[in-house]
């Protein structure tokens, strides 16, 4: 049976393993990889296939476009630099981003885009990190003009529903400056955006791109060697279609082609809201690091107070409330990944426990189909990756039912 403290139960991952199988043979999700792993056991299953018409099966090595779920890694960049005092928590962006330096705010963040009053204080670094600098995509007023004008001005683009900046950087943050601010810089959590200011902030104090910084800084140490902003050419056979199913229909569409696709190349903007593609093993190093407190075997990624800054809420009462009814409004994070509390830097907090996880989970859910969270009371990362976008409910069905289920698997 069960190896004392340090693992799961055979039973348990014996019914995680048929678990995920019977959501692969519902024929909703074409396939999927899932690693589970406690202290120094770690357990990877590969079901079904890269396509939902078979060929080729999912494999370990599987790339997988991580969509939200980039959240956690990309933020760990700007984590480097306050870690060197090239950036501090309450300096003013304005140096770095002067696009974003004098905004204007609107009276009302559903009101005309016109009418607007100062923002009382410039926009901080610590804003940036706790997504709290006044921007961001609200689900639950889709039609306050503040929506409208993000893809009017070409801040996002609409076209086959990718919330991927599509300009360069400069390009995009000249976009982003002829808006105004929704909220009070530091008053109100607001999705996305933040993620990908941030990017920005790190190229341009670091003088490299966002990419080459990362690489050199977290995927190279960590051994994250299929992890970046595209596949490249020798491993795009590594990476299956993206299905948007279509919600009447359960059709299997696809929202994004391999060969062609959007991940086939370098974007113009490298998206630390949602742009990386990963392997499980990549996102488990990556997790595991930070579960040991920003070390990855002998060597030193991040500082320990770092990591405690990142995974621990940063929010208010109200500002988590904002978070909980947002995620509540969003179709993928209903099965509650959101509802249980804060937020720290680029990701989640549990900070009541809600269902089966308990409070100090960390991590974060992608719409394309990908969740990983930590937990440091039980030494746990667990990851599932599949490629079905959450236009239907399968997928958060599966991630809903892979915690629930991963949690009775622990064996003490």
């Amino acid at each position: 049976m069960g190896k004392g403290n340090s693992g799961f139960s055979e039973a348990g991952l014996r019914r995680l393993r048929e678990l995920l199988t019977r959501h692969v043979e519902s024929g909703k999700i074409p396939g999927l990889v899932a690693l589970v792993s406690r202290g120094e056991e770690t357990h990877v299953e590969a079901i079904g296939t890269m396509r939902h018409d078979g060929g080729a099966p999912m494999r370990r090595d599987t790339i997988f476009r991580m969509a939200s779920t980039t959240k956690p890694v990309a933020v760990s960049a700007t984590m480097v630099l306050l870690d060197e005092c090239r950036l501090r928590l309450d300096d003013p962006v304005d140096p770095w981003l002067p696009e974003l330096a004098d905004r204007r705010v609107l009276k009302r963040a559903d009101g005309p885009l016109d009418d607007t009053v100062p923002a009382r204080r410039p926009i901080t670094v610590r804003d940036l990190l706790t997504s709290t600098f006044g921007l961001g995509l609200d689900m639950t007023a889709r039609t306050a003009p503040m929506m409208g004008a993000f893809f009017e001005q070409g801040v996002y683009g609409q076209e086959d529903g990718w919330l991927l900046p599509e300009p360069g950087p400069d390009e995009w943050m000249r976009r982003l400056g002829a808006l105004p601010l929704m909220y009070q810089p530091g008053e109100r959590w607001l999705y996305n955006v933040s993620d990908d200011v941030l990017g920005v902030l790190v190229a341009r104090v670091t003088g490299q791109s966002f990419e080459t910084f990362l690489r050199e800084r977290i995927f190279d140490p960590l051994g994250m060697k299929d992890t970046g902003f595209h596949v490249p050419a020798d491993k795009i056979d590594r990476l299956p279609p993206l299905y948007a199913p279509d919600p009447q229909t359960g059709e299997f569409l696809v929202g994004d082609e391999v060969e062609g696709g959007h991940h086939s190349r370098p974007p113009a903007f490298q998206s630390g809201g949602g742009g990386l593609d990963s392997t499980v093993d990549d996102y488990h190093a990556y997790f595991r690091m930070l579960l040991n407190g920003g070390m990855h075997g002998n060597q030193r990624i991040l500082s320990r107070p770092a990591v405690e800054l990142m995974t621990t809420n940063r929010l208010t009462p109200e500002q988590t409330a904002a978070l909980q009814a947002w995620a509540r409004s969003v179709v993928h994070l209903s099965h509650g990944q959101g509802q249980h509390g804060g937020w720290g830097f680029g990701m989640a907090v549990r900070t009541y426990r809600g269902d089966y996880a308990p409070i100090g989970q960390f991590g974060w859910d992608g719409g394309a189909g990908t969740t990983t969270y930590a937990d440091p009371d039980n030494q746990l990362v667990g990851i599932l990756l599949t490629q079905t976008g959450m236009s239907t409910p399968d997928s958060a069905r599966a991630i809903h039912d892979f915690w629930t289920t991963l949690y009775q698997a622990i064996d003490d």
